[in-house]
């Protein structure tokens, strides 16, 4: 039997739930976010995504600042302008950029259709997860263009959950 799509290192594409995307958003919570904190993610994704040989370009915003980016072997400027579309679906709605198009789909719609908002500035597609921090809120966002939309969120979140010395449920 043949599995599903898959990247080396990755699980199958299972779709999750919108309480197992949910879950994941209360649970991936920072205390504080600095530069520092950026460059530490930015460089524990790039190391986690050589051991996997992905393709991706990974890219970190706070308040509206470019704090990390990297293009991997593989990766291609289309990778950038996805990302900056994942992004601005993590800024405008709160949420990852996943779980929104999960919530469309959840309806019997989709994000293209039914949110109104041009498909070539937006994409709620999976790989931006929002940088939340305690008592503020959304902040920024990290995102990964590359692997098939469920494998560039769940990369992310696993290297969050990694970063924020949290285990998966």
């Amino acid at each position: 039997m043949q599995h599903p799509r898959t990247t080396p290192g990755t699980t199958p594409d299972l779709t999750p739930s919108l309480e197992e995307l949910e879950a994941q958003e209360r649970r991936l919570v920072f205390r504080q976010f600095t530069h520092e904190d950026a460059w530490a993610l930015g460089s524990l994704l790039v190391e986690r995504a050589r051991e996997r040989q992905a393709p991706v370009a990974i890219d970190i915003h706070r308040a509206g600042q470019q704090l990390f980016h990297a293009a991997l072997p593989g990766s291609a400027p289309d990778n950038d302008a996805w990302i900056a579309r994942k992004r601005r679906v993590v800024e405008r709605y709160g949420a990852a950029s996943y779980l929104v198009g999960a919530r469309f789909r959840a309806k019997g719609t989709t994000f293209e259709e039914s949110s109104r908002l041009d498909p070539d500035v937006y994409a709620a597609h999976g790989g931006s997860f929002p940088v939340r921090v305690e008592g503020v809120g959304v902040i920024g966002a990290v995102t990964v263009s590359g692997l098939p939309q469920l494998q560039d969120h769940r990369f992310v979140v696993e290297a969050l959950e990694e970063f924020l010395g949290r285990s998966a449920d």
